[in-house]
């Protein structure tokens, strides 16, 4: 087996009122936020699914399924914990992420900062191993009609040697 393993990850949630914006931890001040069973933070789900594909582990709706009443409102991050327990304790450790977010609206540049600072906390991280990026769909699709937002993520995973 390599040493090494990747992992992608996708989610997009529909964009509603009175629901908070966030992502990647971070709550953002936006009219609208993201549906879903839990935070529906699209970010840190990409990322879980990453980190949970690249060991062939499946996907979150696995572990935190929508009909289960103990995720409803979870907080994503720490979710994000469980799966980077998880992972750890396959013998794996995160190497880096790179991610996008895709939102035509509200404009995330100003706090991919504090996402990223906030992810890597969680994951105990540097921040540099934290890669995010925001663009838009060019009112395109949901995204760009701005209905939703999606995340794609892409884990790097190293083996630990004992």
């Amino acid at each position: 087996m390599y040493p090494i393993r990747i992992g992608n990850g996708y989610d997009i949630h529909r964009l509603v009122p009175d629901r908070p914006l966030i992502l990647g931890g971070i709550t953002i001040p936006y009219p609208l936020g993201l549906l879903g069973h839990s935070d529906a933070d699209v970010l840190t789900h990409a990322i879980m699914d990453a980190m949970l594909g690249a060991l062939s582990l499946g996907d979150i709706g696995h572990y935190f399924p929508p009909s289960d009443p103990q995720w409803a409102g979870a907080d994503s991050l720490e979710l994000l914990e469980q799966v980077h327990q998880l992972v750890n304790a396959q013998g794996w450790q995160i190497g880096n992420i790179d991610s996008v977010v895709v939102a035509e609206q509200p404009k995330l540049k100003p706090h991919i900062p504090a996402m990223r600072d906030r992810l890597a906390q969680v994951l105990r991280l540097h921040p540099h191993q934290v890669g995010i990026k925001a663009t838009t769909n060019e009112k395109l699709g949901p995204e760009g009609r701005e209905e939703g937002i999606s995340a794609h993520a892409v884990v790097l995973l190293a083996a630990v040697h004992s």
